[in-house]
């Protein structure tokens, strides 16, 4: 059976633990031969049958306020968590209930041999678990004033002991003398780290290459032969689809039937082709039927396989013999990812219209959807795998360093200074113990900036790389961070889940994924504050983007260590130049209003393991039909784009990893653009402005600027909603286009003074420039393009033809008459 996860992390020494929704009935003998035993009399069910005890479960799970989940330690069932909202309880007429108390209750199976600390890492999993959904404040339990056993790991972990209570009998439970106990967030995390000291185990939180560590054999359960075979499938579909749209290769029509082209496609290898049915929507985006393909050598079926499927082509690609490897590798890495994400789904795409902002942000499956070899991470090990990769949504903590002021810079905007921010991001005990840290080494703590870094990049680059700076003592390891973090999409990027409210942390990651390394240049952070702050305050007085909600979320502080050594010997692009920065990025949280949600805009394209799109289903929960969705839509994230070109010259990357929608009622109402810094643009280099923010004046081919709207907007996102609409929607998709033409017309019609610009760059134009992801990489993996002069490497391949142009207006009377 595959089972549908809610919350993965792993354990040193035990593997790893997850946990599940109980099934009824079908673990239902499980549980019953657990809640009979000695140790589960606290538990109040001994004495029931089988059919008692579904029926108890069935009734705790009834209400919207409970559910009850299966735990499971190195793939075995191991422990039974009760979760349930605190106001919706009957505890709550015995204290005075806050927003955000959740409680619990813990059984853990009984066990044949004893394993040191057993129970406390299932208890340290159940409350990591809890605290990882930022509606979690604090927990409360209510166990037997008679459990002691219980009572020692609940004040283990930090709860507090306010009183004892009398609980009557309910249906599922007797009645019983309880003791009230409270845990918050910040409570736990220093019980965490207390016990850690202990245990001397605070470098296993974060190093998962220990003796010890997992079995070998979880780094590849997920591997099974029908699920390879399914996500090969796909992914030779997405390189079918994606090389013939850009003309790698070009697949034959043998014949049409039913409204379906059937195609064969040559490769280099005479004796091998590929068939398949297909429809061509506008923009040469194929649509392939999966089940169609077929794979003939010397006429015989062959399994599909995606890295035969390079080696295959790779004439025809033109990849360098030297890189071909590597991009194999990234290829059978991006697989490795899809075949655990597929195994390892924990919502469906309707659970997910009203998932929480980080269970949708974790669930994605796709990657950017043009690339082929999106997800290939190079670097990372199978366990760095499950420790880091978004999809594991396993807590991280961060690891903080002491970095000497003699070779580190802090830079923040107007107002933000270097002790405020560290008051905002760590707490009071955690400042003194970094402090001490400091201060027992004799070292004075005023000479240096403290700064998080990615625990992989620590123990894989840091600690060798920079030795010399460790031992000079001009980097320090002061120890992980008390708050957890959640991987984002763009994998070097953290929330913080214990503390919702405080900022992201962007760190730099020696990984080699989708066309760079992943690090950070101390060089750049020093001007990205000041570029944040100048966008911010751009948008913010322009009255058209107000009105549209369109901001960023600013990348407020940021902090750089130069090594010196590989600065005299390496060119200003070079890996060795950006391994260690960080920055922190505001958190949208405390922005939000009443009924408002957020989920990443990479959702708009998520297929869930059933192959059911999510996009119609939030289309379905909103309640409008869709059109008006994708009105909606156009209006939060088309039009301010299209604002910020024509009136300032300033592009962004906004695909979908890059977008966070604010949803009403599953309907965007607003976007937020993140990643700026690095990825913002003003394409006049004559453009004047403030000298931190220069770099971002860029020099850019006239004939070339409208691939900013053609290529990242038309090509890389709506390409693909428009499939996703058609295939999954029954939508169709001249009307989506017809919408987007309506939503530039409006747009034009707001602005006449920007008149002219809209004829220079014109976006009704009957065809555009086809600019090409895949050839792009395929040219050069390490570093696919020069931030400083975006347009140099760009790669082209003749012309698409303009979707929107079929609705461009006779007149200009007639311009304002469609806008309507």
């Amino acid at each position: 059976m595959i089972f549908t996860y809610v919350f993965k992390k792993w354990v040193p020494h035990l593997g790893e633990v997850f946990l599940r929704p109980l099934h009824i009935p079908e673990d239902i003998p499980l549980v019953h031969d657990w809640v009979r035993r000695d140790h589960a009399k606290y538990w109040g069910m001994q004495g029931k049958s089988i059919a008692e005890v579904e029926a108890a479960y069935r009734e705790i799970t009834r209400p919207e306020h409970a559910s009850a989940l299966l735990g499971f330690v190195d793939g075995l069932p191991a422990f039974l968590v009760e979760r349930y909202r605190s106001m919706d309880d009957p505890i709550a007429g015995h204290y005075e209930v806050r927003p955000g108390d959740y409680g619990m209750h813990v059984l853990v199976a009984p066990s044949e041999r004893r394993i040191p600390n057993f129970t406390w890492h299932v208890f340290t999993t159940i409350m990591d678990f809890l605290f990882s959904a930022p509606a979690v404040h604090r927990v409360v339990v209510e166990p037997d004033a008679r459990n002691e056993k219980i009572h020692i790991l609940n004040r283990r972990a930090g709860f507090e002991y306010q009183k004892a209570v009398e609980l009557p009998a309910t249906s599922v439970q007797p009645a019983k003398t309880a003791f009230l106990f409270f845990c918050t967030r910040e409570q736990y995390a220093v019980a965490l780290k207390s016990e850690n000291s202990k245990m001397n185990t605070s470098e296993l939180k974060v190093d998962r290459r220990i003796s010890g560590a997992p079995s070998p054999r979880d780094a590849v359960v997920h591997l099974r032969p029908q699920t390879w075979s399914l996500v090969n499938t796909q992914h030779v579909r997405k390189i079918l689809s994606e090389f013939a749209h850009e003309l790698l290769i070009r697949p034959k029509l043998q014949y049409t039937e039913a409204g379906w082209g059937h195609y064969v496609v040559e490769t280099d290898q005479v004796q091998t082709a590929y068939l398949f049915r297909a429809q061509i929507l506008s923009l040469d985006h194929w649509h392939i039927d999966p089940r169609s393909i077929r794979k003939l050598v010397n006429g015989e079926h062959a399994e599909l396989d995606s890295v035969s499927l390079i080696l295959e082509l790779s004439e025809s690609l033109g990849i360098d013999p030297a890189m071909l490897p590597t991009y194999m590798e990234e290829i059978t890495s991006t697989l490795y990812g899809s075949a655990y994400k597929y195994e390892n789904q924990r919502f469906s795409a309707r659970e997910l219209t009203r998932a929480e902002f980080q269970d949708v942000e974790t669930s994605m499956t796709e990657g950017h959807p043009s690339f082929v070899a999106n997800n290939g991470r190079i670097g990372f090990d199978a366990r760095d795998y499950r420790a880091y990769a978004p999809e594991a949504a396993s807590p991280v903590s961060l690891i903080w360093l002491a970095a000497h002021k003699s070779k580190a810079s802090f830079a923040a905007i107007d107002g933000l200074s270097y002790e405020a921010l560290v008051e905002q991001e760590l707490d009071a005990k955690a400042r003194a113990s970094f402090r001490a840290t400091l201060e027992e080494q004799g070292l004075d703590p005023e000479s240096y900036l403290l700064m998080p870094v990615h625990p992989w990049q620590w123990y894989n680059k840091l600690a060798s790389i920079f030795a010399p700076d460790i031992a000079a003592r001009q980097l320090v390891c002061l120890g992980p961070s008390e708050d957890l973090y959640l991987a984002q999409q763009s994998i070097r990027t953290f929330f913080n889940v214990s503390r919702p409210e405080r900022r992201y942390v962007k760190t730099a990651l020696s990984i080699l994924n989708m066309g760079f390394m992943r690090g950070l240049s101390p060089a750049y952070m020093a001007g990205t504050p000041a570029i944040n702050q100048f966008v911010h305050e751009l948008i913010g007085k322009d009255a058209y983007l107000r009105e549209t909600g369109f901001t960023i979320l600013r990348e407020v502080a940021t902090v750089g260590y130069r090594n010196s050594y590989y600065e005299a010997v390496t060119s200003k692009d070079s890996p060795y130049r950006k391994m260690l920065a960080g920055l922190w990025r505001e958190s949208p949280i405390l922005t939000l209003t009443a009924g408002q949600r957020l989920m990443t805009m990479a959702s708009l394209l998520h297929r869930d393991r059933d192959g059911v799109a999510l996009l119609p289903e939030l289309i379905r929960a909103s309640g409008v039909d869709t059109d008006t969705w994708v009105r909606g839509y156009l209006g939060a994230y088309l039009r301010p784009l299209l604002h910020c070109f024509y009136a300032y010259d300033m592009v962004f990357m906004p695909h979908g990893e890059n977008l966070i929608l604010v949803l009403e009622g599953n309907v965007p109402v607003r976007v937020f653009m993140k990643d700026v810094a690095e990825e913002v643009a003003i394409m006049n280099k004559n453009a004047v402005l403030p000298e931190k923010v220069q770099r971002l004046a860029v020099s850019v081919p006239e004939e070339l600027k409208v691939l900013s709207i053609f290529t990242d907007v038309f090509d890389c996102i709506f390409r693909y909603i428009a499939h996703v609409l058609v295939e999954h929607g029954d939508y169709p998709e001249k009307r989506f286009w017809r919408l987007v033409a309506e939503s530039v017309l409006e747009y034009q019609r707001s602005q006449p003074s920007l008149a002219s610009k809209f004829a220079r760059y014109d976006l009704f134009a009957p065809e555009f420039i086809r600019s090409c992801l895949n050839r792009l990489q395929l040219g050069n993996n390490q570093q696919m393009i020069d931030l400083a002069d975006p347009a140099k490497n760009l790669k082209f391949a003749g012309t698409l033809k303009n979707p929107i142009a079929p609705f461009k207006p006779k007149s200009a009377e007639t311009m304002a008459e469609a806008a309507v």
